[in-house]
């Protein structure tokens, strides 16, 4: 059975720095963090592939979130440094079969078959 557990989430101040993590049952194909502010859609913020380790990242996280993975544990991380109020969401981690190319890792939920039940993230200005 497949099991994604995060956690780390939590109220923070702006400027600060969180580290979310996701515990899976297994290890194999693209790992992604997305995120849900209320009254908003999913969107995508970060993911890797597990094999070689590369990575995508939306736009506006670039340079401050960095996604990676501990393949012995079979743990992938999100390290968010330099926290704005906008990054307030609850966030997911979830897994696709669909490997990262040169162009990129996917970044549509419907590519991603396995959600975590998510950790809230608020980050107070």
């Amino acid at each position: 059975q497949v099991q994604l557990v995060e956690s780390g989430g939590g109220l923070v101040q702006a400027g600060s720095s969180l580290r979310l993590s996701c515990a899976a049952s297994f290890s194999g194909g693209t790992m992604g963090w997305f995120r849900q502010a209320p009254g908003k859609e999913r969107e995508f913020v970060a993911a890797i592939w597990w094999s070689s380790g590369r990575t995508s990242y939306q736009d506006s996280v670039k340079g401050r979130f960095t996604i990676s993975r501990d393949n012995a544990k079979n743990t992938v991380s999100l390290q968010m440094n330099s926290l704005k109020p906008e990054d307030t969401a609850i966030y997911y981690c979830a897994a696709s079969p669909v490997a990262c190319s040169a162009r990129g890792c996917p970044i549509r939920t419907y590519e991603y078959d396995y959600w975590g039940q998510g950790t809230q993230v608020t980050v107070s200005s």
